[in-house]
């Protein structure tokens, strides 16, 4: 049995580290954001629901960006530093709580009410605060590099808790609220690159895309629950052919959209490319935005199919064909310009994406179901041709 030491020294570890996967530990932490990406999930679904999809994107995207950057920058610390004491245990553990209140906070948030989202915020950063300043008392070596990023987060932190002040006073109201979120969220993209400037934290590049899969994965699992609620309305109320085709769709799509992600050799580009990591972490801000939506959007298409809703299938359908476009564009952008030998290079995902924004208007011939499947049928196209355009070039390669 495998005990848990009560103090490790903190120090650097090895970029090549043979067999680095997540740990137990991670497993668990990511569980928390199960919660916060569910919450903002249901929130943007409800608000879509509703007719109010352009007011609701936005908030849903600002709640996003705070589940995403906490997640990423715990994911980044981890994979240099994970030394799995108790200390560490215990600091890990108190930003999960954060994640919690985050999430518990996201239907208010969407209302303007900031206090609990920021709480939660609050939890998560001032505990990775915490372990910079171990990292800077117990590694020389890396000291300039992690008081940076101590003090990059707490400026950053106190920008949004003044900005929570301004905003319980009423002076900060209105079209004021986006640009000091926008700003305030520069501020934090900026740390990572200002910190690492005095010296880079040794991550290790199998590690880092393992845990991005992973997160895709929490992502692509609110689609699942999606087509499930599918299913489960069709047990309860009487099949129906609509029911059954947008949540067998859903399914498909959730699968074509996975298979094309997990083609990237996430790794190998990471350790190849190291001077990129940038682009490449932060540019999946975009993708795993998408994914969410995406969830949100076959939610929407399940309860139109159920007539629990009374949106128009054009909306229904733009709502699972916008978050799909995107996530095949990103999926491009991200990869194709900056990866060597990117399975995605080539424009087969931009093509796709254009085809995909083209379905929803014909919801009116083919109803919403032959648009979800329309959509997918799509993405398998594009994952098919992609694997075999892959395939073929290696071949060449090997010739």
């Amino acid at each position: 049995m495998r005990t848990v030491d009560i103090r490790v020294r903190m120090s650097a570890r090895s970029i090549e580290e043979p067999n680095r996967v997540s740990s137990r530990l991670e497993l668990l932490f990511d569980l928390t954001f199960v919660i916060a990406v569910a919450s903002a999930v249901s929130q943007l679904a409800h608000t879509i629901e509703a007719g109010h999809a352009s007011s609701g994107v936005m908030p849903f995207l600002q709640v996003f960006f705070a589940i995403w950057w906490a997640w990423m920058n715990f994911t980044w610390f981890a994979s240099p530093y994970d030394t799995d004491d108790v200390v560490y245990r215990l600091m890990t553990m108190l930003q999960m709580a954060g994640v919690l209140v985050l999430a518990a906070g996201v239907p208010a948030a969407t209302e303007g009410d900031l206090r609990t989202v920021t709480l939660g915020y609050l939890l998560m950063r001032m505990a990775l605060v915490a372990q910079w300043v171990r990292v800077a008392i117990e590694d020389p070596a890396s000291r300039r590099t992690a008081l940076r990023y101590a003090v990059g987060i707490s400026v950053a932190q106190a920008g949004w808790l003044a900005r929570l002040v301004l905003v319980e006073s009423g002076v900060l109201t209105g079209d004021w609220l986006l640009p000091a979120f926008i700003a305030l969220a520069l501020v934090e993209l900026a740390v990572p690159p200002w910190a690492e400037r005095r010296g880079r934290t040794t991550w290790h590049p199998h590690h880092i895309a393992e845990r991005y899969s992973l997160f895709t994965i929490i992502l692509f699992g609110e689609s699942v629950l999606a087509a499930s609620t599918g299913v489960d309305a069709a047990v309860r109320k009487g099949w129906t052919w609509s029911l059954t085709a947008v949540s067998g769709s859903g399914l498909v799509l959730m699968y074509a959209l996975w298979w094309l992600y997990s083609l990237e050799p996430g790794g190998e580009a990471l350790a190849a490319l190291r001077h990129r990591s940038y682009l490449w972490g932060y540019g999946h801000f975009g993708l795993f935005a998408a994914l969410a939506a995406l969830g949100a959007g076959l939610e929407v298409a399940v309860a139109q199919a159920g007539h629990h809703t009374a949106i128009p299938p054009v909306t229904a359908g733009y709502a699972v064909a916008a978050p799909v476009a995107g996530f095949l564009v990103l999926m491009w952008v991200v990869h194709a310009p900056f990866i060597r030998r990117s399975v995605v290079r080539h424009t087969g995902p931009l093509v796709g994406a254009v085809a995909v924004v083209l379905a929803p208007p014909a919801a009116p011939a083919v109803g919403l179901a032959g648009t979800v499947a329309l959509i997918a049928a799509v993405c398998v196209v594009v994952t098919a041709w992609t694997v075999v355009s892959h395939q073929r070039r290696e071949v060449e390669l090997r010739a």
